[in-house]
């Protein structure tokens, strides 16, 4: 098993800054790609940022390139997702997932192992 545990969000206004976490406990070796995924109320998950286990590769959806940054240190047994420039259409619950065995930038979620329980993050225009 694994554990997810989001932390980080909040109310920002626009042109702002976060940065979210997501610590991760129990078999963190299975834990070789580590995902955002957002969703909006009444809108469908987007993926957000993907990076696999060495950080050798990263994944980012169109509204995360140039503006957000996913790094982890697996020593804290963290992945963290920095996000600058925030804009209003920013605003949704941001959660981590995991795979333990495949690099999939997807938002379905069978497609991951684990999942957290999110964190909101709310942009003020």
């Amino acid at each position: 098993q694994v554990q997810l545990v989001e932390s980080g969000g909040g109310l920002v206004q626009a042109g702002g800054s976060l940065r979210l976490s997501c610590v991760v406990s129990g078999r963190t070796r299975d834990t070789y790609y580590m995902a955002w995924i957002r969703q909006a109320p009444g809108k469908e998950r987007e993926f957000v940022a993907g990076i696999t286990w060495s950080g050798s590769f990263e994944d980012y959806g169109d509204s995360a390139k140039g503006r957000f940054t996913i790094s982890r240190d697996n020593a804290k047994n963290t992945v963290s997702l920095q996000m600058n420039s925030l804009k209003p259409e920013d605003t949704a619950d941001y959660s981590c997932a995991t795979s333990h065995w495949r690099r999939y930038p997807s938002t379905v979620r069978e497609d991951y192992d684990f999942w957290g329980q999110g964190t909101q993050v709310t942009v003020s225009s």
